[in-house]
C-alpha cells in the first residue's frame, strides 16, 4: 500500500491543481487529502461504533474503502476528472468492507456517474455528483436508517443544492459541505435512540465529515497529521444499552463479491436477501456487486447459496460479529476518577496494552503516541485540561517528548510535574509511588526516584545496516537497546534475549517483567517466560502484553 505524505503542496500549486474547474489531477489530491484527514482521526470514528453493531471498526472499515480506491486511482492517473473518479469508485467498491465501507463505496459511485464524460469539475457539477452520491447510496441499502452515513451524505447535498447559485467558487463550496456534515452528524443522535443511549454522534456520519474536512483543510493549507481528537478513552461511551438493542440476527458479516446473470434483477434479489438478514447494502460496480448482510449464526451460509443461484461467486468475506462485540466489551478501560484537589496523573502511552496498565494503576487520562508518533504540546495539555484539578503530574515515557512535556507545563495555568521516563516500565514504577491526596512537591520527587530503581530492554528489528557505538547491525537483525543504548544485534529474537540476559548483572535483581509487542503471539511470549523462568529460578518472572507497535518486547529488569 502506498505510504501518504501528510505533506501539502505549495499555496500556488494549490491553487493551479484545486482552482474551479476542477481537473483529474485535482480530484486525486482532494481524495488523498480525504484519505490521509481521516486515517489521522481513524481510531476517534472507531470508537464512536455503535451502530448497527458496537463493534468498534468503522473507522477502519471507511479508511481501508479509501485506501482501495486511492490506490486504484494512483495507478491511473488522468488529467479527466471522470475517468480519475470511475476509477476512484471501482478501487472502493473493490476494497469496501463492513457497512460503512460498501456505503461509502456507493456514495463515490453515484458521485462517479455524475462526472461520466467531463473533463473538469465546477461548483455546479460538484452538486450535481453530490446528488447522484446521495441517490445511489439510498438506493444500495434495502432499509436504509436516518441518523447515520446516509442522512450526512442527503443533508450536505441539501446545502450544496442551496448554495451552488451564489458560491461560484470551490473553497466556498467546501465550507458549506463541511459545516452542513458537522450539523448533520450532531444532529444524529436525535435521529437514532441508540446513539443519545450512548451519549455518541454517528460513527460513519463523522467519518464522511473527516474526508471532506480533509479536502478543505488541503485547500486551505491546514495541517492533516494531527488529530482532531488524540485522546480516546473507550470506556468513555456507554455501550450497555446499545449492545442490548442490537438487532436479533446480527451473528456473523457476510460479504459476497459477484458477476451477475443475464437474468439478475436487482430488486428481485433485495427481496431474497431480506427473508436472510438485516443490515443488507449492495454495492453496484463495472459488471460485479459486492453484497452485505449480516445473519444468524445457524444461517451464514444462505445468502452463500442464494447467492450462486443468481450469478459467479468471485470472493467471500465472513466474519463472527458476536466475537468482535464481546472483544470490545472486554477491552474497555477505565481510568480513574479525578477529585478536585486531587493530584492527577497523564501518561503517554505507545499500546493498548500498555495503557490498560497505566489505567490500573491510576492515571487519569492516557495519549497516544510512543517512537514515531510523538504527541504535540497541545495534545498533552488537552489531555488534562478539564480535569477537575490544578495539579497534574505527566509521566512522557520517552525521551522525545519529554521537551513536549516540559512546554505543556510552561504554557498551561495549572501547576504541571514532569517524571522524565524514558518508558513504559519507568512510568509503571512512578505510578507505585503515586499518592493523589499527598503533597505535590513530594509526590514528584518520589515518582522521580522510582524511575531510576527500573532497567530497561528493548527489542525490536533494525531498518538499516550500521555500526553504532562499535556495534555492528545488518538490516533485519534482531538489536537491544538496554536504558537506551544499543548493545548487540542477533538474527532471531531468541538469541538476542539470550545474549541480554548474558550482558545483564542478573543477581542484581528480583524481577523480570516482559511486555510483548503488536504482532507477537501469545504462545511466543509464553515460551520466552518459561525459557527466562527455567534460567532464572530465584527470580519472579511477569508476562503482560504491551500491544506496542515497532517493538516486539519490552524487558523491565528490578
Amino acid at each position: 500500500m502506498k505510504q501518504f505524505s501528510t505533506t501539502l503542496p505549495s499555496e500556488a500549486e494549490r491553487h493551479k491543481l484545486l482552482k474551479s474547474p476542477v481537473t483529474g489531477e485535482g480530484l486525486i489530491l482532494l481524495f488523498e487529502a480525504g484519505l490521509i484527514w481521516l486515517t489521522t482521526n481513524q481510531e476517534y470514528v472507531n470508537a464512536l461504533n455503535v451502530f448497527p453493531v458496537p463493534d468498534g471498526d468503522t473507522g477502519t472499515n471507511m479508511v481501508l474503502t479509501m485506501q482501495a480506491g486511492f490506490a486504484e486511482a494512483d495507478s491511473n492517473r488522468s488529467k479527466h476528472v471522470g475517468d480519475m473518479a470511475k476509477t476512484f469508485a471501482h478501487g472502493a467498491l473493490m476494497g469496501a468492507r463492513g457497512n460503512s465501507g460498501v456505503i461509502l463505496s456507493q456514495i463515490w459511485r453515484g458521485f462517479s456517474r455524475a462526472l461520466d464524460g467531463h473533463a473538469t469539475m465546477d461548483t455546479a457539477l460538484l452538486t450535481k455528483a453530490l446528488q447522484g452520491a446521495r441517490d445511489t447510496a439510498y438506493r444500495g441499502v434495502v432499509r436504509p436508517v436516518e441518523g447515520t452515513i446516509l442522512t450526512v451524505i442527503k443533508d450536505m447535498t441539501t446545502a450544496a443544492e442551496g448554495a451552488v447559485k451564489t458560491q461560484k467558487n470551490l473553497s466556498d463550496l467546501l465550507v458549506t459541505l463541511v459545516e452542513a456534515a458537522d450539523i448533520s452528524v450532531q444532529n444524529t443522535p436525535n435521529l437514532l435512540p441508540q446513539l443519545k443511549d450512548a451519549g455518541v454522534v454517528d460513527s460513519g456520519g463523522m467519518g464522511l465529515f473527516y474526508i471532506f474536512e480533509g479536502m478543505l483543510r488541503l485547500i486551505q493549507g491546514q495541517s492533516l497529521d494531527t488529530a482532531a481528537t488524540n485522546v480516546v478513552s473507550l470506556a468513555q461511551f456507554d455501550l450497555t444499552h446499545a449492545m442490548e438493542q442490537v438487532e436479533e440476527g446480527q451473528d456473523y458479516e457476510v460479504v459476497i463479491d459477484f458477476e451477475p446473470n443475464q437474468s439478475f434483477l436487482l430488486e428481485q434479489y433485495y427481496k431474497g436477501l431480506e427473508n436472510l438478514g438485516v443490515s443488507i447494502q449492495v454495492g453496484e460496480g463495472e459488471g460485479l456487486y459486492r453484497m452485505h448482510i449480516h445473519t444468524e449464526l445457524e444461517r451464514r451460509f444462505e445468502p452463500i447459496e442464494y447467492t450462486e443461484t443468481q450469478g459467479i461467486i468471485k470472493k467471500i468475506y465472513m466474519e463472527n460479529l458476536q466475537d468482535q462485540m464481546n472483544h470490545r466489551k472486554e477491552s474497555e478501560i477505565k481510568f480513574n476518577p479525578v477529585h478536585p484537589g486531587d493530584i492527577a496523573v497523564v501518561a503517554v502511552s505507545p499500546g493498548e496494552g500498555l495503557t490498560r496498565i497505566f489505567a490500573s494503576l491510576g492515571v487519569a487520562a492516557v495519549v497516544e503516541g510512543g517512537q514515531t508518533m510523538n504527541p504535540s504540546v497541545k495534545d498533552l495539555v488537552a489531555a488534562f485540561e478539564d480535569l477537575p484539578t490544578d495539579k497534574i503530574i505527566i509521566l512522557p515515557n520517552n525521551k522525545n517528548i519529554i521537551l513536549a512535556a516540559q512546554n505543556a507545563s510552561k504554557v498551561s495555568v495549572k501547576n504541571v510535574g514532569i517524571i522524565p521516563s524514558r518508558n513504559a516500565p519507568q512510568g509503571f514504577a512512578a505510578m507505585f509511588r503515586l499518592m493523589p491526596d499527598g503533597d505535590f512537591d513530594e509526590v514528584v520527587e518520589s515518582m522521580t526516584e522510582a524511575i531510576s530503581e527500573v532497567h530497561t530492554a528493548e527489542i525490536t528489528t533494525a531498518t538499516r545496516t550500521a555500526e553504532i557505538e562499535g556495534v555492528k547491525v545488518k538490516k533485519g537483525e534482531v538489536i537491544v537497546l538496554y536504558d537506551g543504548k544499543l548493545i548487540l544485534s542477533k538474527k532471531s529474537i531468541d538469541e538476542a534475549v539470550e545474549a541480554l540476559y548474558a550482558h545483564v548483572d542478573m543477581d542484581d535483581f528480583e524481577r523480570i517483567t516482559l511486555f510483548y509487542g503488536e504482532g507477537v503471539s501469545q504462545s511466543s511470549a509464553n515460551s520466552l517466560v518459561d525459557k527466562t523462568r527455567n534460567e532464572f529460578e530465584d527470580i519472579e518472572v511477569e508476562v503482560h502484553e504491551g500491544g506496542q507497535p515497532h517493538y516486539q518486547y519490552i524487558i523491565a529488569f528490578e
